[in-house]
């Protein structure tokens, strides 16, 4: 199998060639496809550059690559490039099918993004571990060798089990599963009782209402509220954060483990956390009844959710509930219900008991306060021109096998709201303690940041939404556009345009990162804003955590450039942790579908490419699920692509297929492998005088034969491009941004 899927290539640059070669270099990481070519991209840069496969001189997917250009952009036609030098192979795994033939074997690799099998060594291999799914990563392509050489990195098991598949999948982008024995042992021999020294030099919070609020099924529980009203009539509010590092000392065997993680992971099926479990979901959870330190921000805020105090330090909590989101939205909705029915219909007698209606939890009446305060910080924040995007969370639930038996989406309700603002807020004002100076006393620390949009990328939203009949007023800067952007978010609400218009509005603005730099926060209107709430999944909010307690303390600024390089590995593996996810998500989707193929579903176009359209079912049952329709498979007519408007237009029948059209398809394919479903379009309606053979006799310039090789060229890649860009459903909140 392996000699017929790979070709001898020779890596040799011959003089003819060398004649051609631009004297402009360019260096980035090749982005491969399954096709065996591939394209550089560059940082910062939007265009990509194509290379040929016999021209990329051995160099595969992540590798990092010197490039010699060979054209220049004209109209539509890419820049094309020749590798000339391997900067620096990459240390991310592929993985596949361990074949081994006597003395030799090989892993028969099956992913998007690599088109050739993997020489490995046969030393520590078994015949047990022939047919398994492995990890191996390139070292190396000898010139005149028809294979990369490599070695296995981990053996994940038999083919198709779950537990392989989601291993596999976090391999792919070079995630851990598990923890090393060191790491446990160390975690294992962390204290658990609290002394009473520590106790005394801490804020005493075990006497006021507090409580948590989480996913019905969370673990882990990294931050709680407390509320209790003042003499004066304000309201004390708690924002109660897990104190990690209190627990995990810097350069410590953990730390260093995090510090790589960086971030916990989030598959369909399981979370894979940052920190080992004694830790995330015993010491550093905030379990109800149970002493547990923190480090918390108290604010004292008036009736109208302004904050007049502010204070930040190391507490000691006793959590007396733990409510589920459920079942704090349930207080809420029944407090509503009973204030809608006192106004339209007095209750004869007095008042209804509330208990009755709302339930008798003691803490009632601190949700109810907190919901009051959370509501009118959302309202401000809003007001001050954050942009209110509403995309629904995937969820995909499955049994105990992992076998997906649902699929669905969960719509962020006000008991969330009330979680998400005080986690805002909280980030928001220990930004701006340490940030707001003037320029010469600003201290080092680490910022969540997420830039203005280009004027560019505006322009072409802005002609994009002209297509569906809306408009926009011109703006001159990113705050108008803001506003603008809202209107038209409220205007689309309910349409079948709403999830294109949501989806390409993501696209114009910048992806949020960790920085030293404070950039402000454009998609929440927030000058300042950092990651201090949720330290058990995300290394920066440990570095904020210890940097806020050093500037407590009045140490001296931190060096920029050591965190500086943290930041950006956090925001690396952060991007990680979230294309795992959609990966994990989308073998879940094709794995759910696998009975369905044959069987015809409606939906509506999400995503229009030069090559084809993506369709996201809502038929019930299937709701979110996405597949694509390949142009080359509709035999109805010939759709020429319309890039300004992303539309797809009949040649012969005029037939115009728009972003967010009702379709009817039927699944064609659901291949596990790559984790994609391949749909057929049903046509509707017969076209008079038209036969599906037509289009290949037509003297159209853009021959069909051409584009579809093109097509084919790009699909992979351009695939992967629609499918992942502002698809992260997990998180509502827009601090993800």
């Amino acid at each position: 199998m392996h000699q017929k899927r790979n070709e001898k290539r020779d890596r040799k640059f011959s003089k003819k060639e060398k004649t051609v070669r631009s004297v402009e270099e360019v260096t980035g990481v090749v982005s491969m496809t399954r096709e065996g070519y591939g394209f550089l991209i560059r940082e910062g840069i939007k265009e990509d550059i194509f290379i040929n496969s016999r021209k990329l001189r051995g160099a595969l997917h992540g590798d990092r690559v010197k490039v010699a250009l060979l054209s220049k952009s004209r109209g539509n036609r890419r820049v094309e490039g020749e590798v000339v030098e391997i900067l620096e192979r990459s240390k991310k795994a592929f993985t596949g099918i361990l074949q081994i033939t006597g003395d030799q074997a090989w892993v028969i690799t099956s992913g998007k993004n690599m088109p050739y099998d993997i020489s490995v060594s046969t030393d520590g291999l078994s015949k047990e571990n022939n047919g398994m799914k492995v990890a191996a990563v390139v070292d190396n392509w000898p010139r005149r060798s028809p294979y990369p050489v490599g070695h296995i990195t981990d053996i994940l098991g038999k083919p198709g089990d779950n537990d392989t598949e989601m291993h596999a999948i976090l391999s792919e982008f070079s995630l851990p599963y598990k923890f090393s024995s060191k790491v446990e042992e160390a975690a294992e021999l962390i204290p658990v009782k609290i002394g009473e020294k520590e106790i005394a030099s801490r804020r005493d919070f075990r006497g006021v209402p507090t409580f948590t609020i989480d996913p019905a099924d969370a673990k882990d529980y990294d931050d709680a509220l407390s509320l209790i009203k003042l003499e004066n009539g304000n309201y004390e509010a708690g924002v109660h954060i897990a104190d990690v590092t209190y627990y995990v000392k810097p350069d410590s065997i953990i730390d260093q483990e995090a510090l790589e993680r960086a971030t916990s992971v989030y598959l369909v099926d399981r979370t894979v956390p940052m920190l080992p479990e004694k830790l995330s979901n015993n010491l550093c959870s905030l379990r109800p009844n149970e002493d547990k330190l923190c480090y918390s921000a108290v604010f004292e805020m008036n009736e109208k959710g302004k904050v007049i105090n502010r204070w930040f330090g190391r507490t000691i909590i006793n959590s007396d509930f733990r409510f589920s989101y459920e079942e704090a939205q349930l207080i809420i909705e029944n407090e509503a219900a009973l204030l809608k029915e006192s106004d339209e219909k007095p209750v004869k007698g007095g008042k209804k008991n509330q208990s009755e209606e709302s339930g008798n939890n003691p803490l009632k009446q601190e949700i109810l306060n907190l919901h009051k305060l959370a509501t009118l910080l959302r309202e401000e924040r809003f007001r001050k021109g954050a942009i209110s995007f509403e995309r629904p969370e995937m969820k995909v639930e499955v049994d105990e096998t992992g076998k997906p038996v649902s699929i669905g989406s969960k719509i962020s309700k006000e008991s969330n709201w009330l979680i998400e603002e005080f986690m805002l807020l909280a980030n928001r004002e220990v930004a701006s303690l340490i940030g707001k100076k003037p320029e010469k006393e600003a201290k080092t620390f680490v910022y969540r940041v997420h830039e203005q949009p280009d004027m560019d990328k505006i322009a072409d939203f802005r002609s994009f939404i002209h297509h569906f009949g809306y408009t926009m007023k011109s703006v001159s800067n990113g705050k108008e556009f803001s506003s603008e952007l809202n209107n038209l978010l409220a205007s689309a609400k309910g349409k079948p345009e709403e999830s294109a218009i949501e989806m390409m509005a993501l696209r114009s603005m910048a992806r949020a990162k960790y920085s030293t730099d404070n950039l402000g926060h454009y998609g929440l209107a927030f000058d300042y804003y950092t990651h201090f709430t949720s330290p058990i999944r995300r290394y920066p909010d440990m570095m904020v955590h210890r940097l806020l307690d050093m500037y407590l303390n009045n140490a001296k600024s931190q060096n920029k450039g050591f965190y500086e390089e943290r930041c950006k590995h956090s925001s690396e593996r952060e991007q990680l942790a979230a294309e795992a996810e959609r990966a994990s998500i989308k073998y879940k989707m094709v794995e759910f579908m696998q009975d369905k193929v044959g069987q015809v579903f409606t939906g509506t176009i999400s995503g229009i490419t030069e090559w084809g359209m993506f369709v996201e079912l809502n038929t019930a049952g299937t709701e979110g699920v996405e597949g694509l329709v390949a142009l080359r498979d509709i035999k109805e007519d010939y759709l020429v692509y319309d890039e300004e408007s992303y539309t797809l237009t009949g040649k012969q029948s005029h037939k115009k297929f728009i972003l967010g059209e009702a379709v009817k398809i039927k699944v064609e394919r659901a291949n596990l492998e790559q984790k994609q479903l391949d749909f057929t379009l049903i046509w509707e309606g017969e076209i008079p005088g038209f036969s599906s053979g037509s289009r290949d006799n037509g003297k159209d310039t853009r021959s069909n034969t051409g584009r579809n090789k093109e097509r084919n060229k790009e699909r992979n890649k351009e695939r992967n491009k629609e499918r992942g860009s502002g698809k992260n459903k997990r998180r509502n909140s827009t601090e993800e941004i």
